[in-house]
């Protein structure tokens, strides 16, 4: 399976735009958004947990292991930050780590279900530090961090800007729970609307990814 990479990219010509956080009406609350990534999340697990017979047997290998399953429970979890306000630091610092590993969780399902695409391109494993040299082969994607992920995004210009710079925020303010010195954890509000870009990003994974007729 190719990206699709005129999705992928966002760009202007086309069917849809993807990634402009500001071109379409936000749901009416957030308990709204956060239901919306149960119900994507909760999809995606349900098809790609058992993908044998529609995806290659390698991809479908790597996604019959994952605990896709996860990633439905930490968006419920997502209810217990999102109207919580105001927040002690120790709550924040837990609703970034529970979007960063959302944000981890996804990003690792796109690259299990492009696994050719993704172990062929080798340029951009070694900018990403997903490539062994000894070995001389690539490191499987659900074994990897945020960062080297992100890195590998990056290096190919995957998804639009918006998405981009939202993931390179998650991780940033995600990595609090691993200080000990002092670091920004930013604002509730600043949560809230990366939790809406989260969203957005999972709608535009689910609407690029390839399914068979899927009820």
């Amino acid at each position: 399976m190719k990206y699709d990479l005129q999705a992928l990219h966002g760009c202007s010509e086309g069917p849809r735009e993807m990634g402009n956080y500001d071109a379409e009406a936000l749901p009416e609350n957030s308990a709204e958004v956060v239901k919306e990534i149960i119900s994507l999340n909760a999809k995606l697990s349900a098809f790609w947990t058992s993908a044998h017979g529609w995806a290659p047997d390698d991809a479908a290998n790597l996604l019959s292991k994952s605990r896709l399953d996860w990633q439905v429970s930490l968006s419920e979890t997502l209810h217990l930050w999102i109207d919580r306000d105001p927040m002690t630091d120790g709550e924040l610092i837990l609703a970034w780590a529970n979007l960063g590993a959302l944000l981890e969780g996804t990003l690792k399902l796109f690259f299990s279900i492009y696994y050719s695409d993704f172990q062929a391109d080798t340029e951009a494993l070694v900018y990403a530090n997903a490539y062994d040299k000894k070995k001389k082969t690539h490191k499987e994607p659900d074994g990897l961090t945020l960062d080297i992920l992100r890195k590998f995004v990056v290096k190919e210009e995957l998804f639009n800007e918006a998405h981009r710079e939202m993931f390179q925020l998650v991780q940033s303010r995600r990595n609090a729970i691993h200080a000990y010195e002092d670091r920004e954890l930013g604002t509730v509000n600043e949560f809230r609307d990366s939790v809406r870009g989260y969203r957005k990003f999972l709608t535009d994974v689910d609407l690029t990814v390839p399914y068979p007729d899927y009820p």
